[in-house]
């Protein structure tokens, strides 16, 4: 794996350690004033790494463990469905990563361990039906129009070329074959849309199972500092911009029907580049979402809370925030966050401790 290479949170946490790099991340400075939200009930403590999860109505409770490729109903051990075997090694382990709720029906993503073959499943009254992801993205490959890498590649100097090459960094490229379906939503009328962490997209599975283009996420640039040069030891790239991948991480629906994205780009596994998590609007043209946000620390889920307020999981900064003037304001502190949801009057979240270093089972809270 290159330094600058993409990996999604899943393959973290499929091998059950933590990544202690990441940890650092926390670090980011913190809002002014007190978290106004505290833990006031906690569901469940049966988890290892529940980096999804959905509320269906007031007592169903869907988790997703991509540690154990499982999906759970909170109140239950036994899980409803299991994905590819996980691994200890997380290049080669596949997982159970994405769950959603409709009124009457359960949506989970899975994906092989080679990322060649990534389905959305779909659970209602004792049927399966299961849609391919990865075939679309093998068919159409939707982000082959962006560009990553360096910018203005010709101007960028022989010596930091060769630095970053020495690392195995990729100088330029078109995005390429690869999907993760991570994350899914429920669109209303049968239609889910899927989030694919590996093919950067958000696409949309209609009743019969058709899959359709929802949106494209845009390359990340970084502009790449001294400080961030000589942390990565790339010194003579130092003033040059270097456009990440930008990893979709959750999708959900907001009020009006407009779709909103997480977004936590590729990079070093290391707090050297900061905090890089954003926050998309999808509009009508699917190559132009709109930046609503960024400067999260790991955003790896948002929910939609009332007068469409926008709360985000910050996983590496142990932290709930909500999108306030382009940026996060924090409301809780919760280590180990890794997804939210509002439903019932209360914000829901998970905690998988394991992914950043610490110890202890994943949880199912509520806060208030």
């Amino acid at each position: 794996m290159s330094l600058f290479s993409k990996r999604t949170i899943a393959a973290a946490a499929a091998v059950g350690i933590g990544v202690a790099t990441m940890a650092g991340l926390g670090a980011v400075p913190a809002s002014a004033g007190a978290p106004s939200l505290h833990v006031i009930h906690t569901f469940s403590d049966d988890y290892v790494a529940p980096l999804q999860f959905a509320v269906q109505g007031h007592h169903n409770i869907y988790v997703a463990d991509s540690a154990q490729s499982a999906l759970f109903k909170v109140g239950r051990s036994t899980p409803i469905a299991r994905g590819p075997a996980p691994s200890q090694n997380p290049e080669e382990s596949g997982d159970l990563a994405g769950v959603a709720t409709s009124r009457d029906a359960i949506a989970y993503t899975t994906t092989s361990a080679d990322h060649q073959d990534t389905r959305l499943t779909i659970l209602r009254h004792g049927h399966k039906k299961v849609v391919s992801i990865s075939d679309f993205e093998r068919k159409y490959n939707p982000d082959k129009r962006n560009y990553y890498g360096l910018e203005h590649i010709r101007s960028v100097s022989k010596s930091c070329k060769a630095e970053l090459t020495a690392q195995h960094v990729p100088l330029a490229y078109h995005g390429v074959y690869d999907s993760h379906a991570y994350s899914v939503a429920s669109l209303g009328h049968g239609e889910w849309a899927v989030g694919d962490a590996g093919g950067n997209d958000i696409v949309k599975v209609n009743r019969w199972g058709h899959v359709s283009l929802i949106s494209v996420l845009p390359p990340r640039p970084l502009h790449i500092t001294s400080a961030i040069a000589t942390a990565l030891n790339v010194p003579s790239c130092a003033g040059v911009t270097y456009r990440f991948e930008p990893v979709p991480t959750d999708v959900e629906v907001g009020h009006h029907h407009q779709l909103f994205v997480t977004s936590l780009p590729g990079g070093p596994e290391s707090p050297a580049l900061g905090a890089r998590g954003s926050v998309f609007k999808l509009g009508h043209n699917p190559y132009h979402p709109y930046l609503i946000a960024t400067g999260f620390a790991g955003a790896t889920n948002l929910a939609i809370g009332p007068h469409g307020r926008i709360y985000v999981a910050e996983l590496f900064g142990g932290t709930i925030s909500v999108v306030r003037h382009g940026g996060p304001h924090t409301v809780a502190t919760l280590p180990g966050v890794a997804a939210v949801e509002w439903a019932n009057g209360h914000l829901y979240a998970s905690t998988a401790p394991v992914v950043t270093g610490g110890s202890g089972p994943g949880k199912i809270v509520v806060l208030g």
